[in-house]
């Protein structure tokens, strides 16, 4: 028991400090070109794979801590990476400015042929020969190595814990005097917290992603910065199962009655 004890206070201890050196902020911005707003630009959080769009008028709001990289691209611009300062995080602001992108076509030699451009007629007038020859190339498969197996997966999420024997009656099988040794005896136990811990930890960004900044900012009035605090305040009265439950309307019901009495306690203080 001293053990699994144990284990659960290194387990809290190593995800708090995992947590105070990765502590998220909300910083805003525009982005823009040489002649004006760029809108529908893509701002994407290469270290927590997190983004969002820039809106008509070129702003943008997303989740940083120092030292993330964010990835900016658009269509007919020049993809840029920004590394997140000390001093982004002090101003909360970051405005992005993106260059075009020129493209230039290969030289191509036009020949003509007899094809009419409907594929039932074309396949016709090609010869046998030469569709069996470009049917090898493309049904070529000599250089794939079907014995290597490179495919990983990476998610968590898609991770099984190690299994845990269970079974009634196992340790007396094992015979007179015999010593039997369970491995990983509190491995799914301590997997389930994991899980639990990393929900918890994502929730506010989901939640932001289903139910959109103009809620919260907007409709809401939450500062930017009391987001956090926001949501800590509505805990209590659980909007994380109800989350999980799927029961989003209820969860709507308690943000928006909440905010109200939140709003009065922080300008007060």
């Amino acid at each position: 028991m001293k053990k699994i004890v144990l284990l659960f206070l290194l387990v809290l201890l190593v995800l708090q400090s995992i947590n105070g050196q990765n502590k998220r902020y909300i910083i805003t911005g525009k982005v823009t070109d040489s002649l004006g707003v760029i809108k529908n630009a893509n701002i994407i959080n290469l270290n927590t794979y997190q983004g969002t769009f820039s809106s008509d008028e070129g702003l943008y709001r997303i989740f940083v801590s120092k030292g993330d990289t964010l990835r900016v691209s658009s269509i007919q611009y020049k993809p840029k990476k920004i590394v997140i300062s000390k001093k982004t995080i002090e101003t909360k602001k970051l405005d992005i400015s993106l260059k075009s992108a020129t493209y230039t076509l290969d030289e191509f030699e036009l020949k003509r042929n007899n094809l009419l451009g409907r594929l039932g007629i074309d396949i016709k007038n090609v010869s046998r020969d030469k569709q069996d020859s470009l049917l090898r190339k493309v049904m070529d498969f000599s250089n794939v190595n079907f014995k290597e197996n490179d495919f990983t997966i990476d998610d968590i999420s898609k991770v099984k814990p190690p299994i845990v024997n269970t079974m009634a009656g196992a340790i007396p099988m094992a015979g007179a005097g015999a010593k039997v040794v369970i491995p990983f005896k509190n491995s799914a136990r301590l997997w389930a917290l994991r899980s639990k811990l990393e929900q918890k930890k994502q929730f506010p960004y989901k939640i932001l992603s289903e139910l959109g900044e103009k809620f919260f900012f907007d409709e809401l009035k939450i500062p930017i910065d009391n987001y956090f605090h926001f949501l800590e305040y509505c805990n209590p009265l659980g909007i994380e199962n109800l989350h999980k439950k799927g029961r989003l309307l209820e969860l709507i019901k308690i943000l928006r009655k909440e905010s109200s009495s939140y709003l009065k306690i922080i300008n007060k203080e």
